[in-house]
């Protein structure tokens, strides 16, 4: 009953499944089940379909007379500011579990908000920026986080399968047991982070710049590195085993020291493939490379 009133009301407005749920920041699937009978959507959903539909919130009811309806449009964005700001800025909101799959979002806001084990796959989130947020469990794999910022988050247990990560930038953040798979990373910042139980996984990167974050005990294992920065950066016990590795830099924060060469010999690069560069400057602080091959 409620899904063949959505289905009405949308048709009035000559939306499609997928216009309004751009408009709902939700995914196409999402509106096909609650016209189907599937599922409904939740209060703050059925709130936010009744201002795009031009409906009270009554006419979803068994009891209302759908025939009467009258569809009173909600006026488009580009005409109200402040509804454009609203869609925007998600800041201070409270939407664990909430399915954003395949949403269009650009630009928007995400700051001391609750979103653990929301659903961000294949989303296109573009130039967000998500900050101070509770995203654990959070679900990214296959979306596009150009340009994005992750800052100040708990993202314990996230998952970044095959996401697009250019520019994207992490930096003091909890990463405890991240996931990055199959990624490829690209002039992207994972900076004053611990990532000491971050997952790597057939990873690719490039430009990427790891500066004062913990990598310590990190296993990097056959993946691939060009131009990527290890400046200030621990690396104790870190495993770079069958990596491929070119003009790659690893550099103290002050002058070299004890401490820092010792930190540097416990990282294993049995098998690993690097240009002559990268080769000689490791070579040169004392590093075992017995088991590498150069290119």
């Amino acid at each position: 009953m409620i899904g063949s009133k959505i289905a009405e009301a949308r048709k009035q407005l000559n939306l499609s499944q997928a216009e309004l749920a751009q408009r709902l920041f939700i995914s196409p699937q999402a509106v096909g089940k609650w016209e189907r009978g599937e599922s409904i959507p939740d209060l703050i959903t059925f709130n936010r379909l009744a201002k795009i539909l031009g409906v009270d919130l009554n006419y979803f009811s068994e009891d209302f007379e759908s025939a009467s309806h009258v569809i009173q449009p909600e006026i488009s964005i580009t005409s109200r500011p402040s509804e454009a700001n609203e869609l925007v800025n998600f800041s201070g909101s409270n939407l664990p579990d909430t399915d954003f799959a395949g949403i269009i979002a650009h630009k928007r806001k995400f700051k001391g908000s609750a979103l653990g084990g929301s659903d961000f796959s294949k989303a296109d989130l573009t130039g967000s920026l998500f900050a101070a947020s509770d995203l654990r469990g959070a679900n990214f794999n296959g979306a596009n986080l150009t340009d994005c910022t992750f800052s100040a988050l708990d993202l314990t247990d996230g998952s970044f399968n095959k996401t697009i990560l250019t520019r994207t930038e992490f930096s003091k953040s909890s990463l405890e047991r991240v996931k990055f798979t199959d990624a490829k990373l690209i002039d992207a910042k994972l900076t004053k982070a611990d990532l000491r139980a971050t997952i790597f996984e057939n990873c690719v990167f490039e430009g990427v710049d790891f500066k004062y974050s913990d990598l310590s005990g990190v296993c990097f294992d056959r993946q691939t590195f060009k131009g990527v920065k290890f400046h200030n950066t621990a690396l104790t016990g870190a495993s770079f085993k069958g990596a491929t590795l070119q003009n790659v830099s690893f550099r103290a924060q002050y002058a070299l020291t004890n401490k820092y060469y010792r930190q540097l010999k416990t990282i294993h690069f049995d098998g690993a493939i690097m240009d002559k560069l990268t080769y000689a400057a490791l070579k040169g602080v004392g590093v075992d490379l017995s088991g590498v091959s150069t290119i």
